[in-house]
């Protein structure tokens, strides 16, 4: 995994591409590199994982020159078919692979690869720069064009420390941040000007021709036609299968290990593989400093997960390493997240997942995680709640009218919260076919997963890959293996809800894998802090920010709304079920925060 960015057009001196390249140091501090000819210039930052010394970039070949951020998980398929139309490969990495498949298929190498990755290839032939995002949206891929000039980077903060841009947000901005944030519009960089490639979108751009973008690869709708003891024994074999293709390192690697479903079954699996090749996994597991004391079962969130840890280790054999964060800490957290994700985020559910990479570090450069298979499996409550079934809109976010509230007038006058949103869920539900649909439920589940894989799943992935990355770790998703998705995307709901439990078709899948007790535990989430000093300490920051008075972000947030967020016992969810007012509080914080760090302005 790696920092990569670059530009076509005007090159700045080398004291800015090193600037420039230096915001990635904590995405790639192992190597790094720099190629600049004829009005192009590639920059790269690497974490090295796979064939250390092969795999320096920018790497050449012929007349191409790549720039990688990813893992190939068909590495070897891929490299088999080109050494059969004669390719010789000098190292063992997979970035030789992309750029060969490049040289060897051009744009439709897409079509083969089986992987997490943004990348852009330099053609030196046809002077055009191709680049690309892997289907599911897992590594980062931002742009923008200035004075003629087309630049890319793996994160914003790069791009900003170009001279000629600058962060200003307009009303769509505003809208993004307060009315959908930590979520974002698809392709949407908050920043003015700023973007960012869709998951399974690719685009190319030359002086001669501009910018050109273009979907590589989507969900299809079509009629699920095998049986239920087809589908089980299919989920089966793609999940172990995606998961033991993840497994392949060479430096340390472990899985996270919550005690939940979904990352059990791939702590198993990964158990299982290193057992045979005489090793013993480690896992790693987070909580927080008196989360027993103060832990509180809700309907989301309805145990705790301490207890199921122990169990689901002692059952693989693997040796765990619990991380243990207070309260001080997430509360510092929370700024350090800004800076990792470029924007304000999910409050201490990004904080605590930074600090949790950044002791997992120490134990391996590269981490298995659980992510997404509640969005592809239907896990999450509102999958399974008819009232919120019926509602239309976002099911992770039914506040607009709330959200709104926090506006100042002259910006609630500009801006039809409703309509902006209603919109956003609309262009993504009217995509949604009634191909192989059996029924009015299944076409709502169907509009609901895609709903989740576009914007809510998106939102976690950012999250995973800002927060891991900016500690140096590689976290590595294998539910989110395209094949999973295609799979699963059109698998009626009578099948996924089997037995009538949220993820009933995964339980029944991997029968045998994990102890019967962790699968058939009730669903819980990421785990949050409950702790009222939490609640205590970022009330007291926000309430110094509300008597100084001089926050930009009171240019378009009313203060008296902030006054009273802290006042009232309302319980709004502002995200999900892990964002409560505690950390709505926080997202204001972080609000105030990303506006003074990143000097943004309003135009």
């Amino acid at each position: 995994m790696c920092g990569i960015a670059g530009m076509i057009g005007e090159i700045p001196s080398r004291k800015v591409l090193e600037q420039m390249q230096n915001t990635m140091r904590r995405r790639g501090p192992d190597q790094k590199g720099v190629w600049v000819k004829h009005g192009t210039a590639l920059l790269h930052n690497r974490l090295a994982v796979i064939d250390i010394e092969g795999g320096r970039q920018p790497m050449r070949r012929e007349h191409a020159v790549i720039v990688y951020n990813g893992e190939l998980y068909n590495t070897a398929e891929v490299r088999t078919d080109l050494a059969k139309q004669g390719y010789v490969f000098s190292t063992h990495s997979d970035t030789e692979v992309v750029l060969t498949a490049y040289l060897a298929w051009g744009e439709a190498c897409l079509e083969r690869l089986n992987g997490i990755y943004a990348f852009a290839v330099w053609d030196m032939q046809k002077q055009e720069l191709f680049f690309a995002r892997d289907r599911i949206g897992v590594k980062p891929f931002f742009f923008t064009e200035k004075n003629g000039t087309f630049l890319f980077a793996s994160e914003i903060k790069t791009l900003l420390a170009h001279p000629d841009i600058s962060a200003e947000i307009d009303g769509n901005g505003i809208s993004e941040l307060v009315l959908l944030g930590p979520g974002r519009t698809p392709g949407c960089g908050v920043l003015r000007g700023m973007r960012e490639v869709p998951a399974g979108w690719c685009g190319t751009y030359s002086h001669r021709t501009g910018l050109r973008l273009r979907q590589y690869w989507h969900l299809e709708d079509k009629e699920h036609t095998d049986s239920q003891q087809e589908t089980i024994e299919t989920v089966r074999r793609l999940v172990i299968d995606a998961i033991e293709r993840q497994l392949v390192s060479d430096v340390p690697l472990c899985t996270f290990l919550s005690g939940g479903l979904d990352s059990s079954i791939i702590s198993a699996v990964a158990a299982q593989q290193y057992a045979r090749e005489g090793k013993q996994l480690e896992t790693v597991s987070v909580t927080y400093r008196d989360n027993a004391k103060y832990f509180q079962a809700s309907h989301f969130q309805p145990n705790s997960d301490d207890s199921y840890i122990g169990k689901m280790n002692d059952a693989i054999g693997a040796n765990n390493h619990l991380i243990v964060i207070d309260t001080p800490q997430l509360v510092r957290a929370l700024f350090e997240a800004v800076e990792a994700r470029d924007l304000p985020g999910m409050a201490d559910v990004d904080a605590s997942l930074l600090l949790f990479c950044r002791k997992i570090k120490k134990i391996g450069t590269v981490a298995l995680s659980g992510e997404c298979a509640d969005e592809i499996f239907g896990g999450y409550p509102w999958y399974r709640d008819a009232d919120i079934r019926r509602k239309a809109g976002f099911p992770w976010a039914q506040s607009t009218q709330y959200r709104a509230s926090f506006l100042t007038q002259e910006w609630q006058q500009q801006i039809d919260a409703e309509a902006f949103v209603d919109q956003k869920y609309r262009q993504t539900i009217t995509q949604v076919l009634p191909n192989g649909v059996r029924g009015k439920d299944d076409q709502r589940i169907r509009e609901m997963t895609r709903l989740n894989f576009a914007w809510f799943m998106q939102t976690l992935l950012t999250r995973k890959d800002s927060m891991s990355m900016f500690s140096g770790l590689e976290v590595r998703v294998p539910f989110c293996d395209h094949r999973i998705a295609e799979y699963l995307y059109n698998v009626p709901w009578s099948m996924k809800n089997l037995q009538g439990r949220e993820k009933g078709l995964l339980r029944e899948a991997v029968k045998g894998i994990v102890p019967e007790e962790i699968r058939v535990r009730k669903k819980s989430p990421y785990p949050k802090t409950h702790n009222p000093a939490y609640m205590r300490a970022v009330s007291n920051l926000l309430r110094q920010v509300l008597d100084e008075g001089t926050s930009p972000m009171f240019d378009f947030i009313r203060r008296d709304a902030l006054e009273q967020l802290l006042t009232e016992t309302r319980a709004q969810p502002w995200y999900g079920q892990l964002m409560q007012t505690p950390q709505t509080i926080a997202y204001f914080l972080q609000l105030h925060h990303w506006m003074r760090l990143y000097h943004v302005t309003i135009g």
